[in-house]
């Protein structure tokens, strides 16, 4: 556990939290929405700090990122927590853990149960692994922001780089204090309807927005992920609001979109149909987007990195795997266009 720093004092044992955009009023003894940054008489303290639910060795392209140092391996972290309450939420059972009633008591004792990783263990183990990235991922790391900064401060003396796995409901705030030590982002845009953020996610959609554009006008790398949920988000005019919404950024930001299993509180959907995911994709190629990417589906011919000038196959991937990388610096070796992205 340790002391906050996004956060100010309402009165003598009241605060607010400014990590992220719900910017919870906390009263003493109360957490915020997330259920991980308590209020200590006054004080906001990170019970998450140095205790993630996880840690593994992972392909970045499972961020996914297809443009960040490919073929590369990434060492990710999440903690319990959310401040998302998504009723489809692939990892409820770390996210929601701490916001559910009959799961209170469960979290407190895995909580003081879980294995200590601090920043010094995290940067030690991939400067002798040989791991040029970690990745702050599973659950939103908004709200462990100050353990993110910790880590990568450190990380950064050895050259490590920083990837940010986020639902995009940071506050400016906390962009400006993880931004010199993030170096890409994976957004998810989970719908462009602000219905399906209130009643689905119990969040807003403008600040998810808001964010995106601060991203890219910081000049960081990010890629844009929307899980495509049978019969509540693929509707033809809703992706093609939002491939036209990244398009208008900048159509270089790459698009992945990647199929829903039935989880949580929606397991009454079914699995997001290929076809879906295809006629998606081809929303987004029709609108202008350079570079979409289809995930969790098999014989996927839209896994890879094609130059958006000639069409030839730059980086060819199988799943997670890359097969094939015949980038040159960073651009097509037929035509010699460019690529962005971040290569090396």
């Amino acid at each position: 556990m340790k002391d906050c720093v996004l956060f100010s004092k309402l009165s003598e044992n009241t605060v607010q939290c400014s990590a992220c955009c719900h910017r919870c009023t906390i009263k003493d003894g109360a957490t915020g929405i997330c259920g991980v940054r308590k209020n200590y008489h006054g004080i906001l303290k990170l019970l998450v700090w140095n205790k993630p639910t996880g840690v593994a060795v992972e392909p970045v392209e499972k961020k996914p990122l297809f443009h960040f140092l490919p073929g590369t391996p990434i060492f990710s972290l999440g903690t319990f927590g959310c401040n998302f309450g998504c009723l489809f939420c692939q990892n409820a059972m770390t996210s929601q853990l701490s916001k559910t009633d009959r799961w209170k008591g469960m979290y407190t004792k895995f909580l003081n149960q879980l294995k200590e990783w601090p920043p010094e263990k995290i940067v030690s183990y991939c400067t002798q692994n040989t791991i040029s990235s970690i990745a702050f991922t599973y659950n939103e790391p908004s709200i462990f922001t100050e353990y993110t900064v910790d880590v990568m401060k450190l990380a950064k003396k050895s050259g490590i780089r920083g990837v940010f796995v986020s639902n995009g409901y940071q506050t400016k705030e906390c962009l400006d204090y993880i931004e010199p030590y993030i170096d890409a982002f994976n957004i998810d845009l989970k719908s462009f309807r602000t219905e399906f953020y209130q009643t689905i996610c119990n969040a807003k959609l403008q600040p998810v927005l808001d964010t995106i554009q601060r991203i890219y006008e910081m000049g960081k790398w990010m890629e844009i992920t929307t899980l495509v949920i049978d019969g509540k988000n693929d509707s033809d005019e809703e992706l093609t609001d939002i491939a036209k919404f990244i398009a208008q950024i900048s159509p270089d930001i790459p698009w992945h979109l990647s199929a829903c299993h039935p989880e949580y509180k929606m397991t009454d959907i079914r699995v997001t149909p290929k076809s879906t995911l295809q006629w998606a994709y081809e929303i987004g190629r029709q609108t202008g987007l350079h570079y979409v990417y289809l995930g969790n589906i098999s014989n996927n011919a839209h896994a890879h990195t094609l130059c958006p000038t000639c069409k030839t196959i730059l980086i060819e991937r199988n799943y997670f795997d890359v097969a094939n990388n015949s980038m040159k610096r960073g651009a097509c070796p037929n035509c010699h266009t460019h690529i962005p992205g971040i290569w090396g």
